[in-house]
């Protein structure tokens, strides 16, 4: 079996070499760059199937290499960052990076998370894709064409969000708690961190809500988690 090929992006030298030795050791092909530009050079001539990208990177910020790895090569992202600051760990994923991880990390930690990462975006269809359209209230949603509407109007969602409304749409009344979610959405290795969920069902409260600070389709139950209700606005 081919090992899957990482890309590490880094401009400290001495983790750069360290964590390339670790991962090889763990099975993986690395390739390893210092700074953005000469990763996304590395990245056109033998994408990758993940990278590894620091965000305070010389010359090029990391932020605005996502959106070409992004745009240019296609390849998942996860983000290695020294910051601290939750605005940088919220906008890196609100930008289409798979994931974060805070440095100094656990190297057990990394490796459970380039596995769950690996696994979602190498599988050949995710198990939700297969289900048949499903209608709640005003909402529609169409796993197969991976669109959502509200009402008459298209809403365009990421992945992992239309994965998460998708997730509630199928217990709809029901309440699903947020470690489920977290299984059900990004993987077993997530459960135990909630503040992932936090943040998305922010965003998609944003995207479906008439008003996202008075939720009247997806709500929380304090203490256990979210339920998505069938919600018909009124006629003006």
């Amino acid at each position: 079996m081919t090992p899957a090929k990482l890309l590490l992006v880094d401009d400290d030298d001495l983790l750069r070499r360290s964590l390339s030795f670790n991962l090889e050791q763990a099975g993986y092909a690395v390739m390893a760059a210092s700074n953005a530009e000469d990763a996304l050079a590395i990245a056109a001539r033998e994408p990758p199937d993940l990278v590894l990208l620091d965000i305070g990177l010389p010359g090029m910020d990391g932020l605005d290499a996502l959106r070409i790895f992004q745009d240019k090569i296609g390849s998942p992202v996860i983000f290695l960052t020294a910051r601290r600051r939750e605005f940088d760990e919220v906008l890196g994923l609100e930008l289409g990076a798979e994931d974060y991880i805070t440095k100094p990390f656990d190297q057990d930690v990394l490796l459970a998370r380039i596995k769950a990462v690996l696994r979602r975006t190498q599988a050949p269809a995710h198990p939700l894709s297969e289900s048949e359209p499903v209608e709640i209230g005003d909402i529609r949603i169409n796993p197969a064409a991976h669109t959502v509407t509200v009402g008459e109007k298209r809403i365009e969602l990421p992945p992992r969000e239309f994965d998460l409304l998708h997730s509630l749409a199928l217990e709809v009344g029901n309440v699903i708690s947020t470690d489920d979610l977290l299984a059900r959405v990004w993987g077993a290795e997530y459960v135990g961190e909630p503040q992932v969920v936090y943040v998305h069902i922010r965003w998609l409260r944003e995207k479906i809500e008439v008003d996202p600070h008075d939720p009247q389709r997806i709500l929380t139950v304090r203490g256990v988690g979210y339920k998505l209700m069938p919600h018909e606005p009124r006629a003006p």
